[in-house]
């Protein structure tokens, strides 16, 4: 099985509870995580007792024993450009580095719906607002590491709402502040994502190409099972995807990630690869609580390869 679903849990899991947040909340979930010098970040979505979201900030020395911050870091903002689209809330975030900047895309929450916002930090103790990405409804998205051809890129999630395909796609910006371009890059297939994608985790460079995380999504008789998939991206031209597992890498199995508000996911924002390759992977569990798994790098990408025998690119 670990040939198909390489991901092994800590076995600590949960590693962040609502108990151990430092102020009353309803859950805390759905963390973006990096490294920053010698500390591990999380980025952790955490839900008030009204049911609007915000983001507040774990730092640890080993990536498994987290001290949160006493304090949110990023809540709705009153600013009259940003406001009105996070009047309900801040979810979901993912952190991309670019040189000494850390960018952190994010779902801006309205009465109008789901929509990308994208910010920056240069030491995780200032945050500035860049833009808003886009119209609603779009979510789910993640900035690469490096530009494509002289422009920043970004994968999200146009749609998944009133019977629209949710796909990935990708579009392109000079400036982070215009958008454009958009060109589809992989759609919810018969089988266990399809009722709607969305990327996970932001794209890390392998030599086989932009390894990317996603969740699928498959209605089911109780409820939506949320599950997570892999695929590869041609380093050059990320609209073409090299390959991708025709399974899911990922599900909820565990009492945690079977029981809680949103039952039956597993819901990945963050990962980071270690220098000798072993993967972290920080993941919401049943929108209630955060968990660990742990892989290493090469076995991530032979499970695409296994699933795609004619691939461009050797095991």
């Amino acid at each position: 099985m670990e040939a198909l679903c390489p991901f092994r849990r800590y076995p600590g899991n949960p590693i962040i509870r609502r108990e151990d947040m430092p102020y009353p909340c309803n859950t805390v979930f759905n963390a973006a995580a990096c490294r920053f010098g010698d500390e591990y970040i999380l980025l952790l979505r955490v839900e008030d007792l009204r049911g609007h979201s915000h983001l507040t900030l774990a730092r640890s020395p080993d990536g498994y024993r987290f001290r949160i911050d006493e304090e949110p870091w990023i809540e709705p903002s009153d600013d009259p450009e940003f406001g009105p689209y996070e009047e309900l809330g801040v979810e979901d975030p993912r952190i991309t580095r670019m040189g000494d900047t850390y960018y952190i895309t994010y779902t801006a929450f309205s009465r109008h719906g789901p929509r990308v916002a994208i910010g920056r930090t240069r030491d995780f103790r200032t945050f500035e607002r860049v833009a808003l990405a886009g119209e609603v409804p779009n979510k789910d998205a993640v900035l690469f590491p490096e530009k494509i051809r002289g422009k920043y890129a970004m994968l999200d999630r146009p749609g998944g709402y009133h019977g629209v395909p949710g796909a990935i796609w990708i579009q392109y910006s000079p400036d982070l502040i215009h958008w454009g371009g958009g060109r589809v890059v992989l759609g919810p297939e018969p089988g266990w994502g399809s009722g709607k994608l969305g990327v996970s985790t932001p794209p890390v460079r392998t030599e086989h190409g932009w390894l990317v995380l996603y969740h699928g999504v498959r209605a089911t008789g109780a409820g939506n099972l949320y599950r997570v998939g892999a695929m590869l991206l041609d380093p050059e031209d990320p609209e073409r995807v090299l390959g991708y597992a025709p399974h899911f890498i990922f599900g909820p199995e565990e009492i945690y990630e079977r029981t809680g508000d949103v039952p039956n996911v597993v819901f990945p924002c963050g990962m980071i690869v270690e220098p000798d390759g072993r993967v972290k992977l920080y993941y919401g569990a049943a929108d209630t609580c955060i968990g660990l798994a742990e892989c290493r790098l090469d076995e991530l990408v032979r499970v695409i390869q296994r699933g795609c025998p004619d691939m461009a690119v050797s095991l």
